[in-house]
């Protein structure tokens, strides 16, 4: 059950309407605090853990320099840990992540949790490269030798899937990047799985979706990611990240290329803090977490308000002379989006990312896609 603080609404005065403890509440909702609630905040309240199997994937992406401590909390409410990233070169040579990943994979495994290594096309300058796919789909010799070392390094480091994300592909190199998705299936033993950019109708146009065939990526690999966020994007507007019935076109779109059990609908764990008055080509939003976002509006005293049209929580306050104004996701608005998932008989969910602990979202989650014993 989600509750909605409200003025007036302390954690003993719920504890004892829900017949649970003020420690439960604290503890699932991370509560820094047991004296000071914000109005508006929805807590998740306890209920007896689930132990059955899981009904859906959840897959979440993490760095190498993730906390030890935070990685433990989180790989129980995982069917996916997914490691973020390696990368190659144009000849074709396979690039490690920048810190060690094997530890990641052996934590996994101790928790029963496949891994999967996460392949992306990133330049000198840590950004996506168009130049450097281009490169590397026009070579076949050096696609076939990426492959043979991502599966030597697969087996090596215990890597049960491969992940390609690959973004701002070319027109041009459409089918090419489409071909190496179905060589990757057909050279490895594990499953594949492509990112996909929201998109929402088969006339859109943009950097993002015009390398990319859904139909024939959906029918290559054995499953795909929506990016179903970042509407609200660090350089943009204030916006929620990820209002529901953008989402829902998304889904609804990719539905008519892809069979759902193929889908995976992806799940921000995050949200934006902008300084206002918002500029064009000048402001840039602070990346939050979803937690953090919750404890901000504690420490500025100020209220969280939930936007019924877009179903995403926000607030606004004023530090240092400077006003701001936070979009950020909380159980509430993934509440929404599990119901997506079962609706359409969707594969799942991509929490991006799990780096920053959210206990109330993958309880939710669990409550949401896992039987009960």
């Amino acid at each position: 059950m989600i509750h909605v603080v409200q003025p007036g609404d302390t954690l003993w005065s719920l504890a004892r309407q829900y017949g649970t403890t003020v420690a439960r509440i604290t503890r699932l909702n991370q509560i820094p605090d047991p004296d000071v609630l914000v109005a508006g905040q929805a807590l998740l309240l306890p209920s007896a853990p689930r132990t059955g199997p899981w009904q859906k994937r959840i897959d979440g992406y993490a760095y190498p320099f993730i906390s030890p401590y935070v990685l433990n909390e989180t790989l129980p409410y995982l069917t996916l840990l997914s490691v973020f990233s390696y990368g190659f070169t144009p000849e074709g040579t396979l690039l490690p992540p920048p810190l060690a990943d094997q530890w990641m994979t052996d934590r996994a495994k101790a928790y029963g949790v496949p891994a999967a290594l996460v392949l992306t096309p990133f330049g000198p300058e840590g950004n996506f490269s168009n130049y450097l796919i281009s490169r590397l789909l026009a070579d076949p010799e050096a696609q076939r030798k990426l492959l043979a070392q991502i599966a030597n390094t697969m087996e090596e480091k215990g890597y049960s899937e491969l992940n390609i994300d690959f973004e701002f592909i070319l027109a041009e190199d459409r089918d090419k990047f489409t071909a190496f998705v179905q060589l990757a299936a057909d050279t490895l033993t594990q499953p594949v799985t492509v990112c996909l950019a929201p998109k929402s109708s088969a006339a859109q146009r943009g950097a993002l979706v015009d390398g990319k065939d859904y139909r024939a990526l959906g029918a290559a690999a054995d499953r795909v990611l929506v990016m179903t966020y970042e509407w609200g994007y660090k350089y943009g507007p204030p916006l929620a990240v990820a209002p529901i019935e953008q989402v829902r076109r998304v889904i609804e779109y990719v539905l008519t290329e892809i069979p759902a059990e193929k889908i995976l609908l992806g799940l921000a764990n995050y949200g934006y803090d902008w300084p206002l008055p918002y500029e064009r080509n000048r402001t840039v939003a602070r990346t939050i977490g979803s937690i953090e976002a919750v404890q901000i509006a504690r420490r500025e005293k100020t209220n969280i308000i939930f936007d019924w049209e877009t179903k995403s929580p926000w607030f606004q306050y004023t530090r240092r002379g400077v006003r701001h104004v936070v979009w950020f996701e909380d159980v509430r608005s993934w509440q929404y989006k599990c119901d997506l998932v079962k609706e359409y008989g969707l594969a799942g969910v991509g929490i991006w990312t799990v780096m920053n602990l959210n206990r109330p979202g993958l309880t939710l989650l669990e409550e949401n896609f896992r039987a009960e014993a």
